[in-house]
């Protein structure tokens, strides 16, 4: 005896084809679909739809569903605006203060020479760890520790210098670009 009776709701269990049992014929099951079709089934590719509020999911909404978890999720990924691409990726600060614990009782001269030598120090270190931008600041001052950092950064055949950001560190600070393949 099969387990599906006349008036049953039922659904094909390899399409999307929902209907009602309007005949029962020993294997063969006529189904009138939602569509207006008579159909015949056997009752192994037919399933009882039980209530009209069970929430009835067929293989193709199944297939569907398994399609778009397959599709990896895009990764959010920080973007960089073009300002902060082209920011610098290294400071340097040359004020005396920063670089040693007092300055008491030093020269002019002797300051001057020890900013240098830090300046020289941070710039081949970033040559060697292929930083491309270096800000120096250098404080406004009379101007001579700029000059004497010109002077420096001339000795070297891959490196450009100019005035850094205005708004970000007004006149006391030059960026260089170290050119990586020279």
């Amino acid at each position: 005896m099969s387990k599906f009776k006349i008036g049953d709701k039922v659904e094909t269990v390899d399409d999307i084809i929902v209907g009602v049992v309007l005949k029962v014929q020993g294997n063969e099951i006529s189904v009138e679909t939602t569509e207006g079709f008579m159909l015949s089934f056997s009752p192994a590719e037919l399933m009882l739809v039980h209530n009209s509020h069970d929430i009835t999911v067929n293989n193709f909404e199944v297939a569907r569903i398994k399609k778009e978890k397959e599709i990896p999720k895009r990764r959010n990924t920080q973007t960089i605006k073009p300002k902060e691409r082209s920011a610098p990726r290294m400071e340097v600060d040359l004020h005396i203060h920063q670089l040693v614990p007092s300055n008491r009782g030093m020269s002019n001269y002797e300051i001057l020479n020890i900013q240098l030598v830090a300046a020289k120090r941070q710039l081949e270190f970033a040559m060697s760890k292929h930083i491309q931008k270096v800000v120096f600041i250098h404080g406004v001052g009379e101007g001579i520790l700029k000059e004497e950092l010109y002077y420096l950064f001339k000795r070297y055949e891959n490196v450009k210098y100019y005035d850094a950001d205005y708004q970000k560190y007004g006149l006391g600070a030059t960026e260089v670009y170290i050119y990586q393949n020279v």
